[in-house]
């Protein structure tokens, strides 16, 4: 049976493609460091040139000798990138000082994240980077969002665009998903369907089509509970849930492969044999991620009409300030993106 995949003609790489924009993300956070330390890395990279949504002035305290160069539209980053690390200019309404959280600068973290998805649809970007937010303080504005991803998918579909959003997370040789994620351990069960199974199989499948040049992926995929349920004496979810989605999954031509116990599905020669991995809740999908690259993790997120990817940490407040937080998340989500960009198929 034919894949239900379908690949169009690949759009070649262009030396004219828009820069990348990358988000504020919380200002007490680590971001205006890690932005400077990715922006030093990758400044003599064109295909990786980016620019801030953000304050200029804030990458200036926190970064006295960095280069910074507002600029007026995101269309002159590209020429500017090389010299300076480019800024669109989006003023915080209140002075912020490292680890210090001032709830009057949530609303201008929100505005940042809704800019970038307007210029990423605009096509004004050719991708979406994010910095971390930190959510505690965006919901005192109003944020009522889970996090980043379905926000974004709330944004792309406020717009008139489909979204499916899937939240993988990318570790060297590694590439999970998540398809409960956000919600207490106990709340899974309930929350698992065939359906969910099915939506966020096709939506990873031909976002790694799409944007990562994997013509038809392998995929496998976890059982919820211990040794994929030993037959239903572990509990049935495998037999109830998963594996008639599995069932569907292959009817419709995706190569899929599961319920597989996740507990011996890890290891360098197990996931040697997949593309992806999609896992039944966030611990499973994140912890060997975390375990295997966890300073040059990224998350990606499919399903989206645009290229998104973000660091796989968090705004890291103890370490803002002091010089040593850790940028490879960073530079990794924003070469995977410039990555995209190259293999994106019309």
């Amino acid at each position: 049976m034919p894949s239900s995949i379908t690949r169009t003609r690949a759009i070649s790489p262009r030396t004219d493609s828009p820069a990348l924009a990358l988000t504020l993300g919380e200002p007490a956070g680590i971001g205006p460091e890690i932005t400077a330390a990715a922006w030093q890395a990758l400044r003599g990279q064109r295909d990786c040139a980016f620019f801030l949504i953000g304050d200029a002035e804030l990458l200036r305290a926190r970064n006295p000798a960095l280069p910074v160069r507002e600029i007026a539209s995101a269309s002159l980053a590209a020429s500017v990138f090389a010299d300076a690390l480019p800024v669109l200019p989006h003023r915080l309404a209140a002075p912020s000082l490292p680890g210090k959280l001032e709830a009057a600068n949530a609303p201008s973290v929100i505005t940042s994240i809704d800019k970038g998805v307007e210029l990423v649809l605009a096509g004004e970007a050719s991708g979406l980077v994010t910095n971390p937010i930190q959510k505690e303080t965006l919901y005192q504005a109003g944020f009522r969002h889970q996090g980043h991803t379905d926000y974004l998918a709330h944004l792309a579909q406020h717009a008139g665009h489909k979204a499916e959003p899937v939240m993988m997370l990318v570790a060297p040789g590694l590439r999970t998903v998540p398809v409960t994620v956000h919600i207490a351990l106990k709340a899974v069960p309930g929350a698992l369907s065939a359906d969910l199974i099915i939506r966020q199989a096709v939506a990873t499948a031909e976002g790694l089509s799409r944007w990562f040049d994997i013509a038809r992926p392998r995929i496998g995929i976890t059982g919820l509970n211990p040794h994929a349920g030993e037959n239903g004496t572990m509990g049935d979810e495998e037999i109830t849930i998963i594996a008639p989605a599995i069932a569907e999954l292959r009817a419709r031509g995706l190569d899929v492969v599961g319920p597989l116990s996740a507990d011996t599905l890890f290891h360098e020669e197990a996931r040697a044999g997949f593309d992806v991995i999609l896992c039944m809740y966030h611990d499973q999908a994140l912890i060997p991620v975390k375990t295997i690259g966890f300073h040059e993790g990224v998350n990606c997120t499919l399903g989206l009409p645009f290229i998104r990817t973000s660091p796989d940490h968090g705004t890291a407040l103890s370490l803002a300030g002091t010089g040593s937080a850790n940028p490879l998340s960073l530079i990794s989500a924003i070469r995977m993106a410039a990555g995209m960009v190259r293999n994106a198929v019309s």
